[in-house]
């Protein structure tokens, strides 16, 4: 499956412009952010349009291609939804409201589209000239996980961020939100908006995450058109999943934890494969297991806070 042919990419970007132009003209539609119902309808579609890819994938090349891509795009997935928790902060620090997020998302996935492209060329060009980078890549996943599994809280502070002061160098920036508009004019001067910013925040946050998350998934495989597809798919339904669980982030405690084994075992999967290749169905089960065990860890300890929250409420409540 190395050499693709052109009109398999013509037609995998035909299919994602379509999507694209669907979801641009239906958030046209809507006044205000995106309804927790409109949310999971859109999570559930784009879900399901990345498993009939999957499906066609099967059909087209066999079953070892198609489970290379499912195991790619669950770990790129669960990575996503860290990704989240970032936005959410950044979202806070400038006070962006909702009505108004649902653009830098949408903007902010389209960069990622190229920049993604960028690196996952690049990256698999690299392994295949220079197979050493495969144990560099190793190691570099396993201090990630490591990295991740002891972090504290993800601090954002706008004034340390070096491409906003560099911007802020280039062109003048207004001192608050012009509705959903990046670029306006006052007194025939053009000047970015704050949201503009956020979106250079956010896209330089994903060009972050690129680094940590496309190692991982070139672990699975080397081949460009899976690498990139996957990861696509993956983004593409970053929008809707963010105001689907943008309010139930907090639930996820142990998220971060799961994410850390995922990468320390896709770390320890390149560090061994010179010798010994883990097959493609038990990364996928190992990764399928770790996120649903921290995912139901997570649910488990939030029901065990709220029932022993619930006789402090009732012995502080006022009587009669």
């Amino acid at each position: 499956m190395g050499n693709v042919s052109v009109w398999i990419w013509v037609g995998f970007f035909a299919l994602v412009l379509t999507m694209l132009a669907v979801d641009l003209g239906a958030s046209r539609r809507r006044t205000g952010a995106m309804s927790l119902r409109t949310a999971a309808l859109w999570s559930a579609i784009w879900i399901g349009v990345a498993l009939l890819f999957n499906l066609g994938i099967y059909l087209w090349r066999g079953a070892e291609p198609a489970l290379e891509f499912l195991t790619a795009y669950l770990i790129e997935k669960s990575l996503s939804v860290d990704n989240l928790f970032v936005f959410v902060v950044i979202f806070s620090v400038f006070a962006v409201p909702a009505a108004n997020q649902r653009r830098v998302l949408f903007w902010g996935v389209l960069g990622a589209l190229v920049m993604r492209g960028i690196f996952i060329f690049a990256g698999a060009a690299l392994l295949h000239r220079f197979n050493w980078l495969m144990y560099v890549f190793g190691a570099f996943l396993i201090f990630t996980a490591f990295k991740l599994g002891l972090g504290g809280e993800t601090k954002i502070d706008p004034e340390r961020n070096v491409l906003i002061r560099l911007f802020r160098k280039i062109m003048p920036v207004t001192d608050h939100l012009e509705g959903e508009s990046f670029f306006v004019r006052h007194a025939g001067v053009l000047m970015a908006t704050p949201l503009f910013l956020v979106l250079l925040v956010v896209e330089s946050t994903d060009l972050v995450f690129a680094v940590d998350s496309i190692p991982a998934v070139l672990a699975v495989t080397q081949n460009p058109f899976l690498v990139y597809t996957s990861n696509v798919f993956a983004i593409l339904g970053l929008r809707a999943l963010y105001f689907l669980l943008a309010g139930a982030m907090v639930k996820f405690h142990y998220l971060k934890v799961g994410l850390s084994l995922i990468l320390g075992f896709v770390g320890i999967k390149m560090l061994i494969a010179g010798f010994f290749k883990i097959p493609i169905m038990l990364s996928l089960g190992v990764i399928a297991s770790v996120l649903i065990i921290s995912v139901v860890a997570s649910l488990m300890r939030e029901r065990r806070l709220g029932q022993a929250a619930a006789p402090e409420l009732e012995a502080t409540a006022p009587t009669g």
